[in-house]
């Protein structure tokens, strides 16, 4: 964003072996990537693999966060319902007692 460059390793491109960067990069090809290391001198380490295994992450994390939430909602449902029938069965004892 500020115009900074920095070097990505062949090993820090994709999860896949990389043989040739060109098959998955172009000269001035303008990517995202996750900083990884700044040398004292200024030198800035980029990875686009890490970058892509934190958004996975982050997506399955919400996916986690939605399913606990239908979960967490069903149960709700359900003990509220369970509750109500208890409540109904015991009026119903009291009525014939």
């Amino acid at each position: 964003e500020d115009g900074k460059k920095g070097l990505i390793h062949i090993s820090e491109i994709s999860n896949q072996f990389v043989k040739d960067v060109n098959d998955f990069l172009k000269v001035n090809d303008k990517v995202k990537a996750k900083v990884i290391h700044i040398s004292d001198d200024g030198k800035i380490d980029l990875s686009i693999k890490r970058l892509n295994e934190d958004e996975e992450y982050l997506e399955k994390l919400e996916k986690s966060k939605a399913m606990f939430e239908q979960k967490l909602n069903k149960f709700l449902k359900q003990s509220q319902d369970r509750l109500t029938d208890l409540k109904k069965h015991q009026e119903n004892k009291r009525k014939f007692h």
